[in-house]
């Protein structure tokens, strides 16, 4: 287990906590196999019933780490396939979870982020909780958390907030589906204890296959297909010129090439 990653065990419930509060808890590649696997080990604990996924410090998530990348910004298409493979994997093992997953978000959502909201079963936002998709500024774009992210924003918000790379409030997050209800932040925790409440009152069963049945007749394609191809687009993105520019320009902190002037 990486020092990034706490878990805490009550009972039935486990509570899954990004720990790099200094870094708003972004991603890097530790973090993504350290989450990947307490995910796979909690999926696998027949005691367990409800998992909890939450932030340390002031945000839930501001997606992906400087350092982390600037290292893939320096590295080839194939080793940035594989990268985005890790992240595709992480995505999956959390939307597939074979128990029913909350998402307690405040701060700071961004990119990956974000994918991790869209794929837990119920999602809860303080009010004060900002959320983007914000790769389009780098010259990039989401594609390995498109999946979850369009089914739970539908397609026509993906297209704006995919191009734009807006920052959009809890309010507006609510409303295009990504979160399910959008509390005071002190009353964010027993929003979070009553949705945990109603999951432990369900059938264990019932509740853990819910999911899936939803999976089986919404997704009616090749997942495996999606994530390579999302993975290598990706991939592409990263060392493309227009790629390599966003990064560049977002490393260096000045606006890239492409970037309307005021």
């Amino acid at each position: 287990m990486t020092d990034a990653l706490l878990t805490h065990r009550q009972g039935p419930v486990a509570r899954l906590r990004l720990h790099r509060p200094e870094l708003h808890n972004a991603f890097d590649a530790a973090l993504i196999a350290g989450l990947t696997d307490a995910l796979e080990q909690l999926g696998r604990d027949a005691s367990v019933r409800v998992v909890v996924l939450e932030g340390s410090g002031a945000s839930f998530s501001a997606g992906a780490d400087l350092n982390w990348m600037r290292g893939m910004a320096a590295a080839g298409e194939t080793e940035n396939r594989d990268d985005a493979l890790a992240l595709a994997r992480l995505m999956r093992v959390l939307d597939e979870l074979p128990k029913p997953t909350v998402a307690r978000v405040h701060g700071a959502a961004f990119g990956g982020g974000v994918g991790l909201v869209a794929c837990c079963d119920i999602a809860i936002g303080a009010e004060g909780a900002k959320f983007g998709l914000t790769e389009s500024r780098l010259g990039l774009l989401p594609a390995v958390i498109s999946p979850y992210v369009i089914a739970a924003i539908g397609a026509r918000h993906a297209r704006r907030y995919f191009a734009t790379a807006e920052v959009f409030d809890a309010m507006q997050a609510q409303r295009i589906g990504l979160l399910h209800e959008v509390v005071a932040a002190d009353a964010l925790d027993a929003a979070v204890d009553r949705q945990v409440a109603l999951l432990l009152k369900a059938g264990p069963v019932a509740s853990a296959q819910a999911k899936s049945l939803v999976r089986d007749v919404a997704w009616a394609r090749d997942r495996d297909a999606i994530d390579a191809a999302n993975a290598g687009l990706i991939a592409r993105l990263r060392v493309s010129g227009e790629g390599q520019e966003g990064l560049s320009a977002f490393l260096d902190k000045r606006a890239p090439a492409w970037a309307a002037k005021d």
